[in-house]
Order: structure tokens, then C-alpha cells, then sequence
């Protein structure tokens, strides 16, 4: 029985890790979800009252929170439901986000990809389950909704967006040479030398090319999964439990499986053992880090925050939590060569890093089928199309595109049914690609217009 509650507090954090596609592997039947507007959490009421109805109370240790459609309410609200840890945005004011909006983005149109009757920017905001989007263009923001439960002033999830925020914090401790990318991955956490990642080098580890045994294969009970979910639930473990208690734990179990750089490999447990090794390395760990080097120079106007382990330790795979506009500030700063508000938060060298991507061969051994020509590095998606697109993903439709080109940024948080981001990117990335040419198009106008007849 005890082994048996084990394992259902490993179901409970798992959906918090990878979503209602690791909840699926043990529903009894083929989930049908309701639409956006059906769904929608500001018109179902959850956690509405004092209390709240029985019927409307969504719990952490029941794994409620987590299930369709009462994630959509959970997702702009997990701080209410578990431990986190902040990540401040300091003192200082918050920087200017000048607001230019466009009337035109909403009726613009696409093909989603595969074929398919063509779709409006509107329509696909509905189809993703959007919970809120914006769009920068020459750093004014254009365009901005919320749906559901999210404001302005909220935080949300942003799942492996996370990963996006620590392969970024690896890569400034490279440029300025704290960190070393090709040293292995035990000569800076000595406790990993005898798992899988130890003799990998930290650069494999920041492009997911490590060759460890990680099964996530969520019918499987003894995939490496389950107990991952387990060591990070920081609620408590039933008295006979046997398995890792934290993260740190958990990373020294991992086994090797296959040889390290010869193939992209999306493992979340890469991102957990960056962030080991980031800590080792700053003194600090990836939220503490975080709001040094990144919020506190953003001129953020919220603090963000991270879900953590038992003992503390923030979970660098997945548990950033933060508002909509502090997010594409990030992104514009990327675009921006690493300058925002102001300030040279990276070095322009770092961003060109990112930019240039990594082994495309490499990537397209994952199997990736809506992303051919793709690669990852740092932990970012580079897409290699003609405008330079490279993005931020999590699950359940949350993502951050910069494209230079069009000198546009889209942040966009969402509360998808369906976690892997395949379900979503039909109607996602062409609605990106159609607002970029729009933006292009209409400053190729202005430019013509402001040009001297001959």
C-alpha cells in the first residue's frame, strides 16, 4: 500500500513535470477535451468562494490541479498550490514597453501546416487554448490579449521555457570563462562521476546530446520518469520509501546508454543536472542566479518564481513561473544581441551562439517531424529558416519566437489539453511566420512612403 502511494505522489508531480501527456498513460480511456471557450477557467469558477464549493477546489496532493480543464485555472496560479522559490526583480523601476498597437494582426491568415482550410490570427488564439500573447515589433508592443484567468500583473507557467532560462545562464558563465564546455560534467559536480552524465562534456549536456538511460515511457512503472517525479515532489514520502529524495539525489542514479555527441536527445533530466552544475560553479542556484544576472537588469515589472524540491532546490527543467511581459522582454533582449533597458545583460557573442544553432544532423535523428531543418543549442530551438527564427518551447503551447528579421517577438502563454507542443505547432508556427511577413511588409510600406520620388 505504502509502495502503491509512491507511486501516485509520482503521478501527482509528474503532470506537474510533463503535463496531462504523462497524465494520459494512465487514464482508462481516450480523453475528449472541450473547446477554449467551453473550458474557459474564469467562467467554471475554480477556487472561487471562501471556500471555494467541493466541487470547484483543485489540490496539489490529489493531482487535481493538474487535470483538463482545471489546469487552465492552475497554470496562472501554482504558487497558491505549491513550494516555490522567488526569483526577484529587484529595486529599480521597471523599463518602458511603448505600446503601439495594430488593428491588423487579428484578421491576418494562414495555412496551418499539413494543409487545411485557411485560419485567422483570432482563430488560432482560440484553437491553441491561449491564456495570453504578445507581440513586439521594433520593441513596441503591437499587440496584447488575455484570456481566462490571466492578467497583466500574473505569473504563469512557462514548463521548459525554464530550460531555455538555464541553458542561457550556462552560456554566460562560458563567455566569461567560468564555465568551460568542454570539460566533463564530473570535474564540476564530483558526486556524478558514476552516472551517465559524468564522463559527458558540459557542451553535450547544453545541447542535449548526452547518451544517459532516461525512459519516458509513462506506462512503463519502471521508467526512470517516475522516479525523477518522485525524488522532486516535495510532499512527504511515505515512511518506507527507498528511492532518491531530491533532484540532486535523483541525477546521481541516472545510468549511460548509448555514447555522448552523436545525437539530440531531449531528456529533462539534462536541464536539472545544468542547473547542478551552474550552482557548483556561480555559488548560487538557477533562481537566485537567474534574477541577478537576467530579472533584475530586465527592469521586470513582476517578480517570477520557481517550484522547488524537498530540500529547496528550484527544478531548472521546468518551474519558472512568470508575467507575459516580462517574458518577451527576454526575448527582446535576445533579439537585441543581449542588450535591453538599457544594458548589455549578455554578451552579443552569446546570443550569436544561440543564433548559429548546432548539428542539424544531430537534431534530425530525434524524429521531430514538424521541425525539419532544426537544431538546439543551449538549450533554444533554431529553426534555420530565412528570417533567423529561434524560439523557447514548454509544454502545453507556451513559447517565446524571435524573429530578427522582422525585428518581432511573440511571447505567448497557453493551457493546451494535449502537452506536446506537435498538437499546437500546426496553428502556432505558420500564425508566427504570417504576422512576420505582415510586419515586414507594412514597414517595406512605410519605408516607401518616407522615400524621395527621384
Amino acid at each position: 500500500m505504502k509502495l502503491r502511494r509512491s507511486r501516485e505522489l509520482a503521478k501527482v508531480h509528474l503532470c506537474c513535470l510533463f503535463g496531462a501527456m504523462a497524465c494520459s498513460a494512465y487514464a482508462s480511456e481516450p480523453a475528449e477535451f472541450p473547446d477554449a471557450q467551453t473550458s474557459d477557467p474564469a467562467t467554471m469558477g475554480w477556487m472561487v468562494g471562501s471556500p471555494p464549493p467541493a466541487d470547484r477546489i483543485l489540490r496539489f496532493e490529489d493531482g487535481s490541479y493538474f487535470r483538463f480543464p482545471q489546469m487552465r485555472w492552475s497554470v496562472a496560479n501554482f504558487r497558491q498550490l505549491m513550494p516555490t522559490v522567488n526569483v526577484s526583480r529587484g529595486l529599480g523601476e521597471s523599463s518602458l514597453l511603448e505600446h503601439q498597437p495594430s488593428n491588423e494582426i487579428d484578421a491576418l491568415t494562414f495555412v496551418p501546416l499539413g494543409g487545411g482550410e485557411p485560419m485567422t490570427w483570432q482563430q488560432s488564439l482560440q484553437a491553441n487554448y491561449t491564456d495570453g500573447i504578445i507581440i513586439l515589433h521594433r520593441g513596441k508592443l503591437v499587440y496584447e490579449r488575455y484570456f481566462g484567468v490571466l492578467k497583466p500583473q500574473g505569473q504563469h507557467a512557462a514548463m521548459s521555457i525554464t530550460k531555455t532560462f538555464t541553458g542561457t545562464l550556462a552560456a554566460l558563465l562560458v563567455a566569461e570563462e567560468k564555465l568551460d564546455p568542454e570539460r566533463l560534467v564530473a570535474d564540476y559536480v564530483p558526486e556524478l562521476a558514476a552516472s551517465g552524465f559524468g564522463d559527458a562534456s558540459v557542451r553535450q549536456l547544453m545541447d542535449m546530446t548526452t547518451g544517459i538511460h532516461f525512459s519516458e515511457d509513462y506506462a512503463d512503472p519502471k521508467a526512470e520518469v517516475w522516479a525523477h517525479a518522485a525524488a522532486g515532489n516535495p510532499l512527504p514520502k511515505p515512511a518506507d520509501y527507498q528511492g532518491p529524495r531530491t533532484y540532486y539525489e535523483f541525477l546521481q542514479t541516472v545510468k549511460p546508454q548509448g555514447r555522448h555527441g552523436e545525437a539530440f536527445n531531449y531528456r529533462t533530466a539534462n536541464s536539472d543536472a545544468l542547473g547542478w552544475v551552474i550552482a557548483r560553479v556561480s555559488g548560487q542556484n538557477v533562481a537566485q542566479l537567474l534574477s541577478e544576472r537576467i530579472w533584475s537588469r530586465l527592469g521586470a515589472e513582476q517578480d517570477a518564481y520557481m517550484s522547488v524540491d524537498s530540500i529547496g532546490t528550484p527544478f531548472a527543467g521546468g518551474g519558472l513561473n512568470a508575467s507575459l511581459r516580462d517574458l518577451v522582454r527576454f526575448g527582446e533582449m535576445m533579439r537585441n544581441e543581449g542588450r535591453y533597458n538599457g544594458t548589455q545583460i549578455l554578451p552579443p557573442e552569446v546570443v550569436a551562439d544561440i543564433r548559429g544553432g548546432a548539428n542539424r544532423d544531430d537534431f534530425a535523428k530525434a524524429g521531430y517531424r514538424l521541425l525539419p531543418g532544426w537544431s538546439y543549442r543551449n538549450m533554444w530551438w533554431v529553426s534555420h529558416n530565412e528570417h533567423g527564427a529561434f524560439m523557447a518551447r514548454g509544454v502545453h503551447g507556451q513559447a517565446l519566437y524571435v524573429d530578427p528579421l522582422a525585428e518581432m517577438v511573440i511571447a505567448r502563454f497557453a493551457s493546451h489539453p494535449v502537452a506536446s507542443n506537435a498538437a499546437n505547432d500546426p496553428t502556432s508556427l505558420p500564425a508566427y511566420e504570417a504576422v512576420a511577413r505582415h510586419l515586414l511588409n507594412a514597414a517595406d510600406s512605410v519605408r516607401k512612403v518616407r522615400t524621395p520620388l527621384d
